[in-house]
């Protein structure tokens, strides 16, 4: 006797059933078993590189920020000490314009008062003469060019005395307030704000009470 086999057609022309499944078996889909192998777990090893090269690549970032922030810091420093360095240069510069400019202005100081002597001295003599005129145009030719370098007179007379301005030669009995300038013997002068030479002054002081 023969069998047909599933799917086929048997003596009456109908197709046969397929043989049910045994107790306790799976249907059979009719396809190829396929094997499906987990995929292999690593052994640890792996991960700890991962890791590791994690932490190397944190390590170098950290290692490049401190790098920038140390770099960046020096430069501030340098651009500081440059900043310090011109000022410096242009104050000492300065300073050398000013001392150069006082040491002419010194020397011409005397011819000044000499010119103001021989007028004073001229005219308690002989009064105004063309001679006189002549030296009174010289001093003002003087006096012009000093406003025009800022040179300007210390005013000391009627003055309190004050020691940035004044030199005391000596102390003299008067009804003006004690340490009030009474006598100016030389005139001083300044430079801008810059003392070119103190004013040579007698200054006031109390009158002595007869006993």
């Amino acid at each position: 006797m023969v069998v047909p086999m599933s799917g086929e057609p048997n003596q009456n022309g109908e197709p046969s059933e397929p043989a049910a499944p045994a107790d306790g078996q799976p249907a059979d889909s009719g396809g190829f078993p396929v094997e499906v192998e987990p995929p292999a777990l690593g052994n640890g090893q792996e991960v700890q590189g991962a890791q590791g090269a994690q932490e190397a690549q944190e390590a170098k970032i950290a290692s490049l920020e401190k790098d920038k922030k140390d770099n960046w810091d020096r430069y501030l420093r340098t651009a500081a000490d440059l900043e310090n360095l011109r000022k410096r240069q242009r104050r000492e510069i300065d300073d050398a314009k000013l001392e150069s400019k006082a040491r002419v202005l010194k020397e011409m100081l005397p011819v000044v008062d000499n010119l103001e002597r021989a007028i004073e001295h001229a005219t308690t003599q002989a009064g105004t003469n063309p001679i006189v005129e002549g030296v009174q145009l010289v001093l003002r030719q003087f006096l012009t060019a000093f406003e025009r370098l800022e040179v300007t007179p210390v005013e000391a007379a009627g003055q309190p005395f004050d020691p940035n301005l004044h030199e005391a030669i000596s102390q003299q009995e008067s009804d003006a307030a004690p340490g009030t300038v009474v006598q100016v013997l030389q005139r001083g002068y300044k430079s801008g704000d810059r003392l070119l030479r103190p004013a040579l002054v007698v200054v006031a002081k109390a009158k002595s009470t007869p006993e």
